[in-house]
């Protein structure tokens, strides 16, 4: 169980607002990918895409955030951020993402930090990576025909 500062279950709609999803995004490759998100994710963050970008490569160079079952999570750090912000991504097709079960990513989760660690950081990713080990979460989100219903299988 991931807890928050107080004590209480940090859950993903905490830090997933249901406008920060996208069904069928484009893109060749690894870099390219995380390019058209970070341009979906800075901006209501008031962050440049382009650091978000580079933030976001540079951590997945220390190590692929790809780690498993089609799945990855890039997530970097940021000054301006006071709380953990997500962004939810199903891809039009798998890319090859370096990903420590060698296979190719369709769902993309995008979580921003504050630069300074906070007691809740740890608790977020955390329960970013335990949902999306649950088969049936990574079924409902491949097979969700819209946002609503994205949204609910990470969510709920």
């Amino acid at each position: 169980m991931s807890l928050d500062t107080q004590g209480s279950v940090m859950e993903i709609k905490d830090f997933l607002p249901p406008t920060s999803l996208a069904l069928d995004i484009r893109a060749a490759n690894k870099k390219g990918l995380l390019k058209a998100l970070a341009a979906k994710v800075a901006p209501p963050l008031c962050l440049s895409t382009d650091a978000v970008s580079k933030e976001l490569l540079r951590r997945d160079e220390l190590g692929s955030t790809g780690f498993g079952c089609g799945v990855a999570i890039p997530h970097a750090r940021f000054p301006g951020i006071s709380a953990p912000h997500g962004y939810l991504a199903r891809l039009h097709g798998a890319i090859d993402y370096d990903a420590i079960d060698g296979r190719p990513v369709d769902l993309v989760f995008v979580l921003l930090l504050p630069a300074v660690s906070q007691p809740e950081d740890p608790s977020a990713l955390a329960a970013v990576a335990r949902k999306l080990r649950d088969p049936e979460v990574l079924r409902d989100l491949r097979l969700a025909g819209n946002t609503k219903d994205f949204y609910r299988a990470i969510a709920s």
